[in-house]
């Protein structure tokens, strides 16, 4: 169990955990961005439920010597996914956009999770936006007072 965060125990895969956990929760990273090509369907009972094409968008480096590209991001829709992952959890965790993505013109929803990380959507404002591979662009804090993981 982390010193800084009993939360740290459920979150496998941190890029790189002193920058990630803190006080008030634990940053999560961007792997991928996908642009949806096609719809998915959702019906009520479930028998038509289909996910949407998405493509995932390719980075470019600004130097060839970087070791992580960009994405850059017109203003519109796309789907996130994060590095992390989610280990048994007692209770729900609060998963929110960092207020470093919300004053650049960025958002996400801020979502309960319980057994995994989901896809989210992402807005983009008319400006667009640049982010980094590994970017932290999400904030997974407490919803309750007890600790989150199980053993």
């Amino acid at each position: 169990m982390s010193a800084e965060n009993p939360l740290a125990d459920a979150v496998d895969n941190l890029v790189y955990e002193p920058a990630q956990i803190h006080d008030h929760g634990i940053d999560l990273t961007v792997s991928a961005v996908y642009e949806v090509t096609a719809p998915g369907r959702l019906d009520f009972g479930g028998d038509e439920l289909e996910d949407a094409d998405l493509e995932p968008i390719a980075t470019d480096l600004y130097d060839p010597d970087d070791e992580f590209g960009w994405w850059h991001l017109e203003g519109g829709q796309y789907v996130i996914q994060h590095n992390e992952f989610l280990t048994g959890l007692d209770e729900p965790l609060q998963l929110q956009p960092r207020n470093e993505l919300l004053a650049r013109g960025g958002s996400h929803p801020s979502v309960q999770v319980r057994d995994h990380l989901p896809l989210l959507p992402l807005s983009v404002a008319d400006g667009g936006l640049e982010i980094k591979e590994n970017a932290r662009v999400s904030t997974l804090v407490s919803v309750g007072t007890g600790v989150a993981h199980s053993e």
